[in-house]
């Protein structure tokens, strides 16, 4: 009963950091005027985005990659096929979703309902999520040395530094407690590093083409490092999923420090955030059966109590 109290005030909490940061956006629109956003989606041909959107699935299968790579060296006999099944189902719970029923719990759950071991799955799904963590912190300071320069406050410099420490510490625990099945396979979690990289890249590529499609300019490099920035803070817990919060940092950054205009960064942010939800829409066609799965599980759990 107190976790599912915990899980709703959460749930609320998240609630009002995502609505808080779509007050934000529309803010930042009416400052800037809808003028900027529209002349900007008048420069995008329809090829950029399809472009964008070749990336972004090719990013997908690399996320499932990775995650088919530990689980199959943690003992799960998994068929890519299920696994991308599993991830797409994942991916759209969590972006059509938005209760306290995550991605990662409808992954689980689907993979135990396949009959594959709950343990190593359990540990499969925290080392994906770490692996993810850990391909990012290669791209950080290509973002972190120009907000600094960009952004020149001690106080904010302060600030994020003593957040970034905690983040990194936090994650240095995780991983030693998460990696105990990887850690004679340096193998597995190199080939699952890999595949973040793979998509990163992919990723990266996709925003480039649209903020060039856009009529803007920044350097490969540079998107890898705003983009990896951006990452770490939505990684903070105060909205479902990164809901504003993704777009706002993104919009943030590029204007502030890439030197976009306050229209060409949010409709890059939001048009992202659009293809990333369109790919996600083929997890809807696994999604019912696991969802029944999950159902029974509860009625069982309440006849238990």
């Amino acid at each position: 009963m107190n976790i599912r109290v915990s899980d709703r005030r959460q749930f609320i909490f998240r609630l009002i950091g995502t609505l808080l940061s779509i007050g934000l956006i529309i803010l930042l629109v009416r400052q800037g005027g809808w003028a900027d956003i529209v002349d900007a989606l008048k420069k995008i041909s329809f090829s950029n985005i399809l472009l964008a959107l070749v990336c972004i699935v090719a990013s997908r299968f690399f996320v499932i990659g990775r995650w088919y790579v530990l689980l199959r060296s943690g003992g799960v006999k998994i068929s890519f096929s299920d696994a991308a099944a599993l991830t797409f189902t994942g991916l759209f719970s969590s972006n059509f979703l938005p209760t306290t029923i995550g991605g990662d719990v409808v992954r689980l759950v689907g993979a135990m309902q396949m009959g594959y071991d709950r343990a190593v799955c359990v540990a499969s799904i925290a080392a994906d999520r770490l692996v993810g963590m850990l391909g990012m912190f290669f791209a950080l300071p290509f973002g972190l040395v120009p907000a600094f320069q960009s952004l020149h406050s001690p106080i904010g410099e302060s600030i994020a530094f003593g957040a970034l420490f905690n983040r990194l510490w936090d994650f240095i625990k995780r991983t030693v407690q998460t990696f105990s099945i990887w850690l004679k396979k340096p193998l597995a979690i190199f080939g699952a590093l890999c595949c973040t990289w793979g998509h990163m890249l992919c990723t990266f590529i996709a925003f480039s083409i649209l903020i060039n499609g856009l009529g803007g300019y920044v350097p490969f490099w540079l998107v890898a490092g705003l983009w990896s920035l951006a990452y770490f803070v939505t990684l903070i817990p105060i909205s479902i999923n990164g809901y504003g919060v993704q777009e706002l940092s993104l919009t943030f950054l590029f204007s502030s420090v890439a030197g976009l205009s306050t229209g060409v960064s949010l409709t890059v942010a939001v048009l992202i955030r659009a293809l990333y939800l369109a790919v996600s829409l083929v997890g809807a066609i696994y999604l019912p059966g696991i969802l029944a799965a999950m159902d029974t599980d509860r009625v069982v759990d309440d006849a238990g109590e």
